[in-house]
C-alpha cells in the first residue's frame, strides 16, 4: 500500500467511530497512488485524553499511514533506557515512519520548567543521544507559556536563559549533527522573539519548532508567522482557529482543520516552498476558549515593546468575514473526550488530503 494515499469517503465513516481501540491499520486507505509535497504527522497530544504512552500512541499513528509522529515531552516514554527506545525505533522503521520528540523547558525562571528530567543541560545531552538512537535531525525544545511574560524580567529574561543553555552546549550540538527547535508554546514567543533566540544561538545548531495556533495567541497571523519562520523550520505542530472580538478584546478558540479561518491550500503551498520536507504535523485541540484580553491596561504589561504596526494583521484577521464566535463544549471528560479528540484529528487529516494539493 502506497503510504501516501488516504480515501476520504471511507474516513468520513469512520469520524463515528468511539475511540482509537476501533481503528484497524489499513482500514481507512486505498491502493490509489498520489504524490506529496508536504509529509503528513501527528502529534500526539491530538489525542492526549486516550492516556497511552509512546508504544500505543506509535501504534495508534502507524494505523493512520502517516509519514510521522510527533512525541513532544520525555514524559510519553515509559523509559529512557536504549533498549527500549530502540524497540520504538524498530517499529518506526518497519512502517517507514519518522519519529519527533521534544525534551520540554530549559528557562530555569519559568513557571513551567521542571527538573524532573534532569538540568537543562542533561535535558540537552538527552536530546542528543535519543536523536542518535531515533535518527532524528531536530530535538524541541521550548521556554513554556504566556505566563513567562510577565515574569521577572519578562519573556526577553526567559529567552535568554534558553539562549545561554543552548550555547553553553554548542560543541556537543555540533558534534551530534542536529538542531535544536526552539517552540513558540502556549503564548510564549512571537514569531521576531523566535527568530532573535535562533539567530543568538546560530542557525547551524538552532531552528524552529512552529506552532501557528499558539501564534494567535500572541496576536499573529498565521500565515506571517510561517513567511517569517518558514527557511528555519524543523518541526511543526498545527491546527486550525478562530478568533473573534469579545468584552475584554478577543476570545481565540481552536479547531479541526478545515473548520477554522485559516487558508490551508495556501498554507500548505508555502510550506512546501519555504520548508520542503518538513512535515504537516497535526496537532488538533478543540473546544477550549483562551481570552486575549487586549482590551485591559494591564495586559499589555506582558508587551512592553510591542508597537501598533505589529498588530495591524492580527486586527484585521478580527474584521475577516470568518471571524465569529464558534460553539464550544469545556465539559467533555472520559469516553467523549477521547471520541471527540480522535474525531478531530481524522477530520483534520480528511481535509488535508482532500483540498490541499501540496498534500495530495
Amino acid at each position: 500500500m502506497n503510504r501516501r494515499t488516504f480515501a476520504s469517503h471511507t474516513i468520513k465513516g469512520a469520524l463515528a467511530l468511539p475511540f482509537a481501540s476501533a481503528l484497524k491499520p489499513g482500514s481507512l486507505f486505498s491502493d490509489a497512488p498520489a504524490a506529496s509535497k508536504v509529509p503528513l504527522g501527528v502529534d500526539v497530544h491530538s489525542i492526549r485524553a486516550m492516556n497511552w504512552k509512546a508504544k500505543q500512541l506509535i501504534d495508534y499513528v502507524i494505523g493512520l499511514e502517516v509519514d510521522s509522529v510527533l512525541l513532544n515531552g520525555l514524559n510519553y516514554f515509559e523509559s529512557l533506557d536504549e533498549a527500549y527506545l530502540k524497540t520504538l525505533k524498530a517499529s518506526l522503521d518497519q512502517h517507514d515512519m519518522s519519529l519527533y520528540f521534544g525534551i520540554g523547558g530549559l528557562s530555569v525562571n519559568s513557571p513551567s520548567y521542571t527538573d524532573e528530567f534532569g538540568s537543562p543541560q542533561e535535558l540537552i545531552l538527552q536530546g542528543i543521544r535519543m536523536a542518535r538512537i531515533f535518527d532524528s535531525p531536530s530535538v524541541n525544545c521550548k521556554i513554556g507559556s504566556h505566563r513567562d511574560r510577565r515574569t521577572d524580567g519578562g519573556i526577553v529574561a526567559r529567552m535568554d536563559e534558553l539562549i545561554n543553555e543552548l550555547r553553553a552546549m554548542r560543541s556537543q550540538i555540533q558534534d551530534a549533527g542536529i538542531k535544536f527547535a526552539v517552540e513558540n508554546h502556549a503564548g510564549d514567543m512571537r514569531s521576531e522573539e523566535v527568530m532573535q533566540v535562533v539567530e543568538t544561538v546560530g542557525t547551524d545548531i538552532c531552528g524552529v519548532m512552529l506552532d501557528p495556533g499558539n501564534a494567535v495567541w500572541t496576536m499573529e497571523n498565521p500565515m506571517q508567522q510561517l513567511e517569517k519562520l518558514g527557511k528555519h523550520v524543523l518541526c511543526t505542530s498545527i491546527r486550525d482557529y478562530r478568533v473573534w472580538e469579545s468584552e475584554e478584546g478577543a476570545t481565540l478558540s481552536w479547531t479541526a482543520i478545515g473548520d477554522g479561518a485559516m487558508n490551508f491550500p495556501k498554507y500548505t503551498q508555502r510550506m512546501s516552498e519555504l520548508c520542503p520536507g518538513i512535515p504537516l504535523q497535526i496537532e488538533t485541540i478543540s473546544n477550549l476558549k483562551l481570552q486575549i484580553p487586549f482590551l485591559k491596561d494591564d495586559y499589555w504589561a506582558g508587551y512592553p515593546d510591542l508597537k501598533a504596526y505589529h498588530l495591524q494583521e492580527f486586527f484585521t484577521m478580527l474584521r475577516d468575514e470568518n471571524s465569529f464566535e464558534i460553539p464550544v463544549n469545556t465539559d467533555l471528560k472520559g469516553a467523549a473526550a477521547q471520541a471527540d479528540q480522535e474525531q478531530e484529528l481524522l477530520k483534520s487529516i480528511n481535509y488535508l488530503r482532500k483540498h490541499c494539493a501540496a498534500i495530495q
